[in-house]
């Protein structure tokens, strides 16, 4: 059944780290894919400083033509924040950031010079790690979160789960209208974005290695066979989900490696990132669809795995666990040495403890230990293990991290 509904503004949470990041550093980075918010997010920060920030789109030729000679513009708005929106497009750009940085902290100016919006972060974090060490801190925006969409007052999971999580296609007027504006962000990054970056690979080539990611969806890599069945050899994979990787298209979830004394796995876990893209590479439209899709359970736990990510960011490391022997964590936390979190994703309203579930409990010794699954309620399987909805455990991730 199609659902329809009104669009509204909904709440980004990364907008107070943001704030926060201004009043600290000379220069804030915000990457993400195209069309995931960052431009709206950081034109709602601006209009919240004093003097109004200065916005620079790189893709607009107007916009390239004032930074002809950047020194003097930066010189000649001095006292100003300056949003500079597509930053991959100029990477000489920052070695110049470097020196106005550098001359206006001699002068007493010491933060909030530059907001930088990038959607290719390998290829900043290239070009500014050296120059802008010490003077900038990199965030990640994810698209929406179970929580954010929540407090807006949408409260069935299952829509964000279907549509995804960038906000033009989980707030499109219909199922149908979401789906076309998918359909449409991939031919985008086929046809324009990915050759922008230098990229000369067919359209074809990339949109079966796509899909052949998605059908891949939850498993274990296997860069051999994905080679074998677009006819290309492994180390054009490899190139291709480097790539993919880099446009926060997908995610490679490593497996823990410590000093447990088992044959773990050493294969990383591939993910398509946002379930709403994952659904329209598959052509499924409908939820109604999806329950019956074999990619359920592997579109399930990316879905719970993304969100439990945006909201952990970077101040916990995160893994998966599996050995030769069975033994499995769909995702593990780390916030500190041996303090771990074990989580298990099932899409049942009756999860049970796996025996491979156990036993990497007995291995890893976690100390909290969770089975995200679709249901309201929450309650203990055992002494250990709690089953809880996955807005619950967002808002005990958080509590944590506050």
């Amino acid at each position: 059944m199609d659902i329809k509904f009104t669009w509204i503004m909904i709440e980004r949470f990364l907008a107070k780290d943001i704030k926060s990041f201004l009043n600290e550093f000379s220069a804030v980075a915000i990457l993400g894919p195209r069309q995931v918010g960052k431009t709206t997010l950081a034109k709602e920060i601006a209009e919240q400083i004093s003097p109004t920030p200065l916005y620079l789109d790189l893709e607009k030729p107007s916009d390239l033509a004032k930074l002809s000679d950047p020194e003097l513009y930066f010189q000649t708005h001095s006292n100003y924040l300056v949003i500079i929106d597509e930053i991959q497009r100029m990477p000489q750009l920052f070695q110049v950031l470097c020196s106005v940085i550098d001359e206006r902290r001699q002068q007493g100016q010491k933060v909030k010079q530059f907001l930088l919006l990038g959607a290719a972060s390998k290829e900043l974090l290239k070009h500014s790690s050296k120059s802008l060490a010490g003077r900038i801190i990199y965030t990640q925006l994810y698209g929406f979160n179970i929580q954010e969409v929540r407090k807006a007052g949408y409260i069935d999971n299952n829509l964000l789960w279907l549509r995804g999580n960038f906000p033009d296609s989980f707030l499109s007027a219909s199922d149908n209208s979401s789906m076309n504006w998918r359909q449409s962000f991939i031919m985008t990054y086929l046809e324009r974005e990915i050759p922008q970056l230098g990229y000369n690979i067919s359209t074809e080539i990339l949109r079966r290695t796509w899909t052949i990611f998605a059908h891949c969806q939850g498993d274990l890599l296997n860069a051999s066979k994905i080679a074998a069945s677009l006819g290309i050899s492994v180390p054009t994979i490899m190139r291709y989900i480097d790539l993919f990787e880099d446009l926060f298209l997908i995610r490679l979830l490593r497996p823990w490696s410590s000093n447990v004394k088992k044959r773990l796995v050493k294969a990383p876990k591939l993910y398509i990132r946002d379930s709403g893209i994952l659904h329209a590479l598959l052509n499924i439209k409908y939820y109604d669809e999806l329950l019956g899709h074999y990619i359920l359970g592997g579109s399930f736990e990316g879905f719970v795995i993304e969100n439990i990510l945006s909201i952990v960011k970077n101040q916990m490391n995160s893994w998966f666990y599996r050995t030769a022997g069975g033994a499995e964590v769909d995702l593990i936390l780390e916030s500190s040495i041996n303090n771990l979190t074990a989580i298990e994703i099932k899409r049942s309203l009756t999860p049970s403890i796996s025996k491979g579930f156990y036993n990497a409990l007995q291995d890893l010794k976690p100390k909290k230990a969770y089975i995200v699954y679709p249901g309201k309620d929450k309650y203990y399987l055992n002494s250990q293990v709690e089953v809880v909805p996955l807005h619950y455990l967002l808002n005990l991730l958080k509590t944590e991290l506050q």
